[in-house]
């Protein structure tokens, strides 16, 4: 079978990133006992009530096929909740549910670019982003945020990234963020997402915008770029309820955006999902309607295991933290152990039954790094980051 080569093409080449991950499944699946802090999967399951609405939802018919856009109530109550949050004047117009918000990403590019476009995004990253990008046949460039600047973009890495794509004939057409950042914790500060705004308006480009950990900021506030002045024109906004109100098996999500786009973003839709299942709408808006003080209860046990390891990790130096702003990771500095991430975390799972995944699964801005999902209960992962620290130890 000849394949396109755009499908052929969506890891790069290469692995993926989810090599140690795939290889600690494995594991499990064969009796090992390993305690697993890979992936952002609350180890809550979705709250009973909303689980109930679900099911009333399904009996009392929202089975057959729900409206390609969303449901309107959904629509309109994403709207308010993000012009409650951002001050941002918004719609149900500018509104679009999809599946997921990696769903709503893939919409955001496939919008974005045509074929053998440029779109810049932050690295570190999130393993999908790149792939995203070449799925829809774009040409990713990451911009390098380093370490030593809290992994925050500069206004002169972006502006480098997008002069140099447009010297080599296939100019920047998008940027990608994510604030709070998955995997660094980053909480990109006013003057970050300005320094962003200025640069998406030098090149014209777009915006798009990952704000799905938007509930879980431990220092600062969450800021949309969308809210800056100029940008609601310019930007996308990905939002889901998979983090902020532990549904993510549900795959609800959303697309914010200009209301002129967002028709055609709904042709996309119509010839992809075809619209999300009802049920798991009308759950995510009796979810939506348990407010602030709900979604900050979800949040709670990652500000409080945050606050664990900065404890257990105090009066050493084998390994350093890097300042968690956000989101339910913690981003490990390990160089002073004199290995890669890679080789960290697969000493680590192999002596010690403790997955973690690489930095250099995130990209090269992180390798020397690994990240840590604050996933389990309070009292083992205490334990898991007291056995790394003092795993870490012994190496130095």
């Amino acid at each position: 079978m000849r394949l396109s080569n755009t499908i052929t093409t969506i890891t790069g080449g290469g692995s993926d990133g989810w090599d140690l991950f795939i290889k600690a499944r494995k594991m499990i699946s064969q009796g090992h006992d390993i305690t697993e802090l890979t992936i952002g999967e609350h180890d809550i399951k979705t709250d009973t009530r909303i689980l109930e609405a679900m099911h009333a939802a399904a009996l009392g018919g929202a089975t057959g096929y729900a409206m390609v856009p969303g449901i309107d109530a959904l629509r309109h109550a994403v709207a308010q909740r993000l012009e409650e949050r951002t001050g941002t004047a918004t719609t149900p117009d500018n509104v679009l549910i999809t599946a997921g918000g990696q769903a709503a990403l893939f919409a955001a590019f496939r919008a974005a670019l045509d074929e053998g476009d440029t779109a810049l995004y932050i690295n570190p990253y999130y393993a999908t982003y790149p792939g995203t990008i070449r799925s829809v046949g774009g040409r990713p460039q990451a911009v390098v945020a380093e370490a030593d600047n809290g992994f925050l973009p500069s206004y002169e890495a972006l502006d480098a990234a997008a002069t140099a794509a447009a010297a080599r004939g296939a100019p920047a057409k998008a940027l990608l963020i994510n604030s709070p950042n998955n995997p660094t914790g980053a909480v990109y500060p006013r003057d970050t997402l300005a320094a962003i705004a200025a640069v998406a308006v030098k090149h014209d480009l777009i915006v798009i915008s990952d704000e799905v950990y938007d509930t879980q900021v431990w220092e600062g506030e969450h800021l949309s770029i969308r809210a800056l002045e100029g940008m609601a024109e310019r930007c996308f906004v990905v939002g889901s309820m998979s983090k902020s109100h532990a549904m993510t098996g549900s795959r609800v999500g959303w697309l914010v955006g200009p209301e002129a786009a967002m028709g055609h973003v709904l042709n996309l839709l119509t010839n992809t999902n075809y619209g999300v299942a009802g049920f798991t709408q009308e759950a995510a808006l009796f979810a939506l309607g348990l407010g602030s003080a709900f979604e900050a209860d979800i949040a709670a046990p990652f500000q409080r295991r945050r606050a664990l390891a900065q404890k257990a990790l105090e009066g050493q130096n084998a390994i350093r933290l890097s300042k968690p702003s956000g989101a339910m990771y913690l981003m490990l500095d390990i160089r002073a152990t004199g290995l890669s991430g890679d080789a960290f975390a697969d000493k680590l799972l192999m002596e010690r039954a403790i997955a973690v995944m690489p930095g250099e699964s995130f990209g090269s801005a992180a390798a020397g790094h690994v990240r840590i999902a604050m996933t389990i209960p309070d009292a083992p992962f205490e334990a898991a980051i007291k056995e790394i620290a003092a795993f870490s130890a012994a190496l130095v």
